[in-house]
């Protein structure tokens, strides 16, 4: 987790590099959640760039934490939450160690970023300037879509300081109150293209919004005998996003 001193655009935050363990599988949606989805479960929509099948912004932490409480009660036996950093990045490299789960350079027919500042050598061209539908650019080796630009995503935790130990189960202490900060990751389509390599780190208290800040739903299974930290409730639809499970 983390990037190499070398990586063109690196932050002393992302550093340094360390090896993480994650020790309970999880789900992650292969695409950010859509107005859609939010629609359904919320029965509103706070996007500015409105459509269907755009990711929804214009939500806080905290709004999503109240999406998540009800997405549960159509959802026994799972508890739905967000990814933890370490998640995030791990299922966003995809097995790969380059800046980008695409190699060590990006282009706008990979990802939606302001791409009139090229990243180390790369393509320049005038920018979308708004968000795109989920699916319009190709996904990462592991079928995940947009974890690169689009939309910045919100994380379940704080951020953390890196350090070189190994690290098992990270997580970040976003602190209390209003002050509280909760981490995002992978850029937008206002980021520049080294802000969305895939150790990018930023956070933000978790009140905040903004029309280029959503989010990305994990799920994970209730173990027998358990309960969710959410009270659950009778199934009555299921979300559209599909998911991918990652080991």
């Amino acid at each position: 987790m983390g990037s190499l001193e070398n990586e063109p655009k690196r932050l002393d935050k992302e550093g340094p590099r360390h090896l993480v363990t994650l020790s309970r599988g999880f789900w992650l949606a292969d695409t950010a959640c859509t107005q859609a989805l939010w629609q359904r479960v919320m029965g509103g929509n706070p996007s500015t760039f409105k459509h269907a099948d755009r990711p929804v912004e214009q939500v806080s932490w905290d709004d999503v934490q109240r999406f998540l409480h009800v997405l549960e009660t159509l959802l026994p036996g799972c508890t739905a939450g967000l990814p933890s950093e370490a998640e995030w990045e791990y299922a966003c490299r995809a097995g790969t160690d380059t800046p980008f789960s695409f190699g060590a350079q990006i282009s706008p027919d990979q990802a939606n970023y302001d791409d009139r500042f090229f990243y180390a050598g790369g393509e320049m061209v005038v920018d979308r300037l708004e968000t795109v539908p989920v699916k319009t650019l190709p996904p990462n080796p592991w079928g995940i879509y947009e974890m690169h630009g689009n939309i910045l995503e919100w994380c379940a935790d704080g951020p953390r300081a890196y350090t070189d130990a190994p690290q098992f189960d990270p997580w970040g202490d976003p602190g209390e109150g209003d002050a509280a900060l909760r981490a995002f990751r992978g850029g937008s389509w206002r980021a520049y293209a080294g802000w969305v390599r895939s150790a990018f780190r930023i956070a933000d208290r978790q009140g905040s919004t903004n029309d280029d800040l959503g989010f990305r739903l994990s799920l994970r299974s209730i173990e027998p005998g358990k309960t969710s930290s959410r009270p659950g409730g009778p199934a009555r639809r299921r979300p559209e996003d599909a998911l991918r499970r990652r080991p």
